[in-house]
């Protein structure tokens, strides 16, 4: 297999395989859903929890994802970063495993239809922000096939959606009640709203997906979905940002999750932001070779889809977050390394969390910027070296400071 091409495809089929022989590895562990495998009838409190596939766009498959058995407090683990934190990868799959895909076949147009009570009564499920008794039928038995790729979080067997019921009233947050009948508004600033309410961006990603949002109600595929809310709400927080006073010092933070490590660099200079990926041997899609590449914008924003997908927008925003929360204005550099303990695909929201949780460290503060990339190079693995080739940002940027920077508050 070529590592180069594995890395970019990430399970997309650009290889021209029937099937992905990386992500087949990880299909097989099926032991934890082993005993939804074959039933035509399910019963649970799904997180609450809908799938828009991207497969055949615009003709794709939608529906509620339901884990059977479980309680409550169980379920909303499943939707929860911050309760798969808490877990290993193994326990991650396996508990993820458990949400059933049930699917029925839709134009993503018809996502305001009422001839399609299916899709209507995902739309009221993913209303709430509690888990929601749900009870559905299929037309055929489940097949116990789970799902992985880049951007999604693993899902479990999937089925043939007949009929479904939600067995008890969704709890709606207010906000979202009064957006869902705003159709005069845009999408991006029905997003940015449920934002600022602190909705969780889980919650908004199913609005959206489910075709709930906007003044052009249809479904999205949850993988577009996901980069979209990411990309639009650090849209959203750059504008402020744009404005704000530039840090006064050089700052790097560090840390991460499963196996991404996260080292960001803060500089005081107005807006721009890079991205570096660094992929070890045998970390999931690269082989026995290291896998280097990069990604950048300036003051006006990114132009186009980034060639890294829906991480760079994952990581941009954790950042944005950091620099809208202290009112202050930077130059962005990140370098994320992807090691060998990140064995398994969990979604992109390892990047959106692992930045934020660098982003909680305390800040060290370097008199230049070669120092403090100095100081980042003795915990990346990767030799300095050969990232630093990557990096378009740091040839135009000295290693003093600028003369502004001394006047800052």
């Amino acid at each position: 297999m070529n590592s180069s091409l594995c890395i970019k495809c990430k399970g997309k089929g650009l290889c021209g395989r029937p099937f992905c022989p990386i992500l087949e590895k990880f299909r097989s562990v099926e032991s934890a859903s082993s005993g939804i495998s074959g039933e035509t009838s399910i019963f649970g409190a799904s997180p609450p929890s809908v799938f828009v596939g991207s497969h055949n766009y615009p003709e794709v498959r939608a529906g509620p994802m339901i884990p059977p058995y479980l309680k409550d407090d169980e379920a909303i683990q499943l939707e929860d970063p911050k309760a798969l934190l808490k877990m290993g990868i193994q326990d991650i799959i396996s508990s993820r495993s458990r949400l059933v895909r049930a699917n029925t076949a839709i134009n993503v147009r018809n996502a305001r239809n009422p001839d399609n009570p299916l899709i209507e009564r995902s739309q009221e499920l993913a209303l709430s922000k509690r888990p929601v008794d749900t009870e559905a039928w299929f037309s055929k038995p489940i097949r116990n096939r789970l799902k992985f790729d880049n951007v999604l979080t693993p899902m479990g067997p999937s089925g043939e959606l007949k009929d479904f019921d939600i067995t008890e009233n969704p709890k709606v947050p207010k906000k979202i009640d009064s957006l869902i009948y705003d159709t005069h508004a845009l999408a991006k600033d029905a997003i940015s709203e449920l934002w600022d309410s602190s909705i969780p961006a889980e919650h908004i990603t199913r609005l959206f997906s489910i075709g709930l949002l906007g003044q052009e109600r249809r479904l999205v595929p949850t993988r577009w979905s996901i980069t979209a809310v990411d990309d639009l709400v650090g849209k959203d927080l750059l504008g402020s940002v744009r404005d704000y006073q530039q840090i006064s010092d050089i700052r790097v933070f560090s840390g991460g999750v499963f196996g991404n490590h996260f080292e960001v660099l803060l500089m005081p200079r107005t807006f721009s932001f890079e991205l570096i990926e660094v992929w070890m041997p045998r970390a999931i899609w690269s082989g026995q070779s290291t896998w280097i590449e990069s990604d950048s914008e300036g003051l006006s924003g990114k132009k186009g889809y980034s060639g890294l997908a829906g991480g760079y927008y994952a990581c941009r925003l954790g950042v944005l977050e950091h620099l809208k929360d202290i009112r202050r204005q930077a130059s962005i550099f990140v370098v994320r390394e992807i090691r060998p303990e990140y064995w398994a695909p969990l979604g992109v929201w390892i990047v959106r969390e692992g930045v934020r949780e660098a982003m909680r460290s305390k800040p060290m503060v370097f008199e230049s910027v070669e120092a403090a990339l100095q100081d980042m190079s003795t915990r990346i693995r990767t030799p300095y070296s050969q990232w630093k080739e990557k990096a378009r940002m740091l040839s135009d940027i000295r290693s003093q400071r600028t003369l502004d920077s001394f006047f800052m508050i």
